[in-house]
């Protein structure tokens, strides 16, 4: 099962991309574990961030783990441009892969993790055939497409049943939880079982998001 230390994962979707170098080095600075790329395509969500030049630029500025959350449509399409970007894990969602098996395989096939992410209304057990082939879950805690929304309540239950379905099925799984998570929820999300903590706004629009960051690590299941 992964360590009791709290991952932390800025989303540089909520950076400056004007100074997107510094405020990378910002996240490094903050202990940032990953750094988390959110791309959308305006079909599968409601809005359109970025592609691969991106995480390109991400890469070109840090070592750390690059995490890309890909909710998009079909998204075999673009996964080996993702990887050769830079990415070291891929996470698609469980809505948008009619083939999810074979998108896992093929994400692992090219080097890089695999992880799968659902949407607030679709429930864990749609992944109990593909827990034990995944490095990570990804649970969105708000609807997908858009930062700075609240965080849903209801996602303690789920992220607790998951934990509960990792022991059973696949100890080494990291669980991510992305959308409204905050230096006051932070405790709670990390006590349901989560792992890595998703922070976009939390982090980079707070008045000392490295005070921030140590609050959100400082939580231990």
């Amino acid at each position: 099962m992964p360590g009791t230390s709290t991952l932390l994962a800025p989303s540089i979707l909520s950076a400056d991309f004007t100074e997107l170098r510094s405020s990378i080095a910002l996240a490094e600075k903050a202990g940032a574990d990953w750094m988390h790329c959110d791309v959308m395509d305006g079909v599968f969500v409601p809005n359109i961030s970025f592609g691969p030049f991106i995480v390109q630029a991400v890469a070109a500025c840090t070592d750390t783990i690059i995490d890309t959350h890909l909710m998009i449509t079909d998204p075999d399409r673009f996964i080996a441009d993702f990887i050769k970007a830079g990415s070291h894990q891929i996470t698609v969602h469980q809505e948008a892969c009619p083939h999810l098996h074979r998108t896992v395989q093929y994400i692992k096939s090219l080097g890089a993790k695999a992880g799968v992410s659902i949407n607030p209304a679709t429930p864990v057990s749609v992944l109990e055939s593909i827990l034990p082939d995944l490095d990570l879950v990804l649970l969105m805690s708000v609807n997908p497409g858009f930062g700075g929304q609240k965080f849903i309540p209801s996602s303690l239950e789920k992220i607790a049943k998951l934990h509960a379905m990792r022991q059973e099925m696949n100890p080494d799984m990291v669980i991510a939880v992305d959308g409204g998570i905050t230096e006051e929820n932070a405790e709670a999300v990390v006590k349901a079982g989560a792992d890595s903590l998703i922070a976009g706004t939390a982090f980079f629009k707070a008045a000392d998001p490295v005070a921030t960051a140590a609050k959100i690590k400082a939580f231990a299941r």
